[in-house]
């Protein structure tokens, strides 16, 4: 008799295992689907968001990965580095107009060296920025709001940068003075200038043009939006800085 039971107990044992592995089964099908689900919504909403940092002063912006891939993508100029472009033009002519004066008039041979090197960079840069200015025409300035007048080299435009160089030196809006730039009498007297003189104070507008500069390129990489002026702008951070050390030591 003990035998006859035995099966009856299996069958029960096995049947409550059932129930349960149905149990688990259907508890894993819910979460399954819900991980599905919520997969799903991830997907139509592209995934998890980007947080871009905002300029100095303003709060972080939440984008999509889209939005952000967009955004990431557009270098289209905006008014900051029409402006930048156009005053460092005009600071680098009157860093010219600088060092032109070197050659005969300076007596340290390192003096004349950094000036020639000076030339020999800011030339170039300033032929960089009349083409970017120059494929970047006057109507995209106006599609952001700004196209208060022509760009480089067109008629009307509100920077004479080839004829001005070091008299006008203007902030873009007409009255302040650029960083850095040295006024008509400090022009005057270093043209007046000869020797140990000329090269004291050759070094000290020249520091402080430096800076002017390297503060100017600081402020379009916190505001402007084209990679082409961005990376001028790097370089002459990176050149400008480490020429503002070498004539510290030399002066």
């Amino acid at each position: 008799m003990p035998n006859r039971r035995r099966p009856m107990r299996s069958h029960v044992l096995t049947a409550a295992a059932a129930v349960a592995l149905i149990g688990l089964a259907l508890t894993g099908c819910d979460a399954s689907s819900a991980n599905d689900k919520a997969a799903g919504e991830g997907a139509g909403k592209g995934g998890p968001s980007v947080i871009a940092p905002g300029k100095p002063g303003e709060e972080n912006e939440r984008l999509s990965p889209e939005e952000a891939a967009a955004k990431s993508d557009d270098d289209t100029p905006n008014s900051a580095d029409f402006t930048y472009a156009e005053m460092m033009i005009e600071h680098h002519a009157q860093a010219l107009v600088m060092t032109e004066l070197a050659p005969e008039r300076a007596k340290s041979a390192k003096v004349k060296g950094l000036a020639e090197r000076i030339a020999a960079a800011q030339g170039p840069e300033i032929d960089a920025m009349k083409g970017w200015l120059k494929k970047h025409d006057a109507h995209k300035r106006e599609d952001q709001g700004k196209g208060e007048g022509k760009s480089e080299g067109e008629p009307g435009g509100s920077h004479g940068h080839g004829d001005d160089h070091g008299g006008g030196h203007r902030d873009g809006h007409g009255d302040a003075p650029m960083p850095g730039m040295a006024s008509e009498a400090q022009l005057k007297t270093l043209r007046a200038a000869k020797g140990a003189a000329f090269d004291e104070l050759f070094l000290k507008l020249m520091i402080t043009h430096h800076g002017g500069a390297v503060t100017m390129a600081t402020d379009l990489l916190a505001e402007g939006n084209n990679i082409r002026i961005e990376e001028m702008a790097n370089d002459t951070v990176a050149q400008q800085t480490a020429e503002i050390n070498r004539m510290r030591g030399m002066s």
